[in-house]
């Protein structure tokens, strides 16, 4: 939750699902992704398969794959992606891992 209120104060429209909405299905996010024009943040691999497997098309998706992670650390490591323009995440499904940042666009 730290990364979700860091986002918050740094003025990011940002919505936490786990709060908001509890329990909803991966393919609720999914559509509240599409509806609202959001990009998705979130350590579930099935993303994949719901937007490559199923034809599902968010805003764009962030996956973080670290195994180990100070609970600030994605909102700080985000935030400065953004601002520093470093990526661009619309339309794209962008897995960061320990190692690096790959992309693939969501057609």
């Amino acid at each position: 939750m730290k990364s979700f209120h860091i986002l918050l104060e740094l003025g990011y429209d940002i919505k936490h699902i786990g709060v908001e909405n509890a329990g909803i299905s991966d393919e609720e996010v999914m559509n509240f992704s599409v509806r609202e024009g959001r990009i998705i943040v979130t350590f579930d691999s099935d993303y994949g398969e719901l937007v490559y497997k199923n034809g599902y098309k968010p805003a764009g998706v962030i996956y973080l794959r670290w195994r180990e992670f100070y609970p600030e650390f994605p909102g700080i490591f985000i935030a400065h992606l953004v601002e520093t323009q470093a990526i661009d995440f619309d339309n794209q499904f962008t897995v960061i891992d320990e190692n690096r940042i790959r992309q693939r666009r969501i057609k």
